[in-house]
């Protein structure tokens, strides 16, 4: 697999070389559009709005939209003079608690991978922070674009994860959410009860995108001209809850009723992203 990104880890007068490497893939199928008449490929073309005209590549600039159909024009010239340097480094600024920051700052990860000479300082800086229970937050400048970036602990490997900066994030109070005083005791101590009987250990490999294999079930069938096998989904219950306390009661006797003969799950303690 070939590195997105070559330079070094930099904390204190510290500096690792690495790799990155991509540490997620997209399996899923990719489609084109196509004349239905005859199945050849449709390809787009940059059209004018006011003329209707196709539009060289040479003949292209970028506008920022100031208001309905005004623009203002931005340069190379312009682009340049905003970038920030273009260093080649992950320049750690801080390590924090991986507990205290929110999920909705992580976008895509990437392994960090230590370049030739940088092996056994890629090791200590790893073994510190799994110890120490912390994460590094650093910024880095990946396709032309400056990203936060958080750096932890998986296993063997330091992970670097882009991560949004909070002015990204929408504000939960732009939004209404029902207040803690609408819960009912019982209902609270049935839906606790709920969960403690669905709780089990964390094992990725049990869950699957059920989309994309029935996908590649009709694609591969269509190739032997057959009709495809796909397994029935399970009638999907109504949303509306009309009693909740009695769609509780019904939930815990469903569930109950599957456990019979069964011994109780172990309950999983909590991993924090650095362990």
């Amino acid at each position: 697999m070939a590195a997105v990104w070559k330079g070094t880890i930099a904390f204190g007068l510290v500096s690792i070389p690495i790799e990155l490497h991509g540490a997620v893939k997209d399996d899923r199928p990719r489609f084109r559009l196509l004349h239905a008449k005859d199945k050849s490929p449709i390809h787009y073309d940059r059209v004018c709005e006011r003329d209707g005209k196709a539009v060289a590549w040479s003949d292209l600039v970028k506008g920022y939209e100031y208001a309905k159909g005004k623009f203002v024009v931005l340069t190379k010239d312009d682009f340049q003079t905003a970038a920030v340097e273009k260093t080649k480094s992950v320049d750690i600024l801080a390590f924090v608690a991986a507990r205290e920051i929110d999920d909705r700052f992580f976008d895509s990860a990437y392994y960090a991978v230590p370049s030739k000479g940088g092996e056994r300082a890629y090791a200590v800086l790893r073994e510190a922070l799994r110890r120490s229970g912390k994460v590094g937050i650093g910024k880095i400048v990946l396709r032309e674009v400056q990203h936060l970036a958080e750096l932890s602990v998986i296993e063997d490997a330091l992970v670097l994860t882009m991560m949004r900066f909070a002015d990204e994030l929408v504000d939960p109070q732009e939004l209404h959410f029902p207040a803690a005083k609408l819960v009912r005791p019982q209902e609270l101590a049935m839906a606790e009860q709920l969960i403690e009987g669905l709780t089990h250990e964390w094992k990725p490999d049990q869950y699957h995108d059920d989309y994309r294999a029935n996908l590649m079930k009709i694609i591969r069938a269509k190739l032997k001209g057959r009709e495809p096998e796909l397994k029935h989904a399970e009638q999907p219950q109504d949303a509306q809850v009309v009693d909740l306390m009695e769609r509780l009661k019904q939930s815990l006797a469903a569930h109950r009723g599957g456990q019979r003969g069964t011994a109780r799950p172990r309950r999983a303690a909590r991993r924090t992203k650095a362990a």
